[in-house]
């Protein structure tokens, strides 16, 4: 067997302070599984076997889902492959995704008032736009706000 990478997020999110119960029992759980947790404000990332990540993974959600999470994201993949292209180009899959939606609202999404830039964010979450890695940056510089602004859309969703 080889390795897996996992990236997870659990929400709602909080901002600033200390970390959400749930974010800090599903990395628990990642770490009582053996497995090497990177945790950061915005997700955790963990890494090992195989089969120890996929045994883990039911641990993972049934803590975060116990802690309080009302939603869990989740992205397992091969360490080396991308998940955020479709031609070997940053960003080109998230750009597309922009790019329809700016088309679908007639305007930039820069030029969008506050209830544009909720929908924007809507659009791109039901096209699955922020199970991309980075989107939530990329999307919030394209909107001129903040990343914590386009999670505050998020969870209003």
């Amino acid at each position: 067997m080889g390795q897996l990478e996992a990236e997870f997020t659990s929400e709602p999110f909080h901002g600033e302070g200390p970390p959400p119960a749930h974010a800090v029992r599903a990395r628990t759980a990642a770490e009582n599984a053996g497995l090497t947790t990177e945790f950061g404000p915005l997700g955790t990332s963990v890494s090992g076997e195989e089969d120890a990540l996929l045994d883990a993974l039911p641990a993972i959600a049934r803590a975060a889902l116990d802690g309080g999470a009302t939603r869990l994201t989740l992205r397992v993949q091969r360490p080396g492959t991308a998940v955020d292209t479709d031609d070997g180009e940053p960003g080109s899959v998230l750009d597309g995704m922009v790019r329809q939606v700016e088309t679908e609202l007639g305007t930039r999404l820069s030029d969008l008032d506050r209830a544009g830039k909720q929908r924007a964010v809507r659009l791109l979450d039901e096209r699955g736009a922020f199970q991309l890695r980075r989107s939530v940056a990329a999307v919030a510089e394209q909107l001129g706000v903040t990343r914590f602004t386009v999670y505050n859309y998020l969870n209003r969703g």
